[in-house]
């Protein structure tokens, strides 16, 4: 028999009564100091939380051997997710208590490709947050050279819980 497409949430994850507990910001904050578990899609695409801040967060992380594509490259699914994590994270932080959101849409251009093992910022910023929708941009550069290799722009929708 195979196995079930959706499993069920991990007992170490953040319940619900814990999320809506927090605003989001507060929420982000426990996952980067780690008081909170963080996702475990950061571990399988090999980033972490680094900076949370009202409106922005950032993650760093580096691409592997195994975030290739059959060239040999960085996978562009790599850089879609760490953009769509960095840009919703940072929409996160002006949810308030009692609410969450998720992904509407999100667009990502690749600007040059990124070496492997080659650290690297993400970086999330608010543009909007209304009641209903918040909007951020953005990028992926280089730790060390601080080069363009990616932008993208997200447009998330914030639901009252309950």
């Amino acid at each position: 028999m195979p196995a079930p497409l959706f499993a069920t949430v991990p007992s170490d994850l953040a319940d619900r009564d814990t999320l809506l507990s927090m605003s989001g910001r507060a929420f982000m904050e426990a996952i980067r100091d780690g008081a909170l578990p963080g996702p475990p899609i950061a571990k399988t695409l090999n980033y972490r939380v680094d900076v949370v801040e009202d409106g922005r967060v950032t993650f760093h992380g580096a691409p592997l051997f195994d975030h290739c594509n059959p060239m040999g490259t960085v996978h562009g699914g790599w850089y879609g997710t760490l953009l769509d994590s960095c840009m919703a994270c940072a929409v996160m932080t002006k949810v308030p208590t009692g609410s969450i959101y998720t992904t509407l849409e999100y667009k990502v251009n690749i600007t040059r490709p990124i070496p492997l093992g080659m650290e690297i910022v993400a970086e999330g910023i608010v543009s909007h947050a209304g009641r209903s929708t918040g909007v951020a941009e953005g990028t992926i550069r280089g730790r060390e050279d601080g080069r363009l290799y990616a932008t993208g722009s997200t447009t998330c929708i914030i639901m009252r819980a309950g």
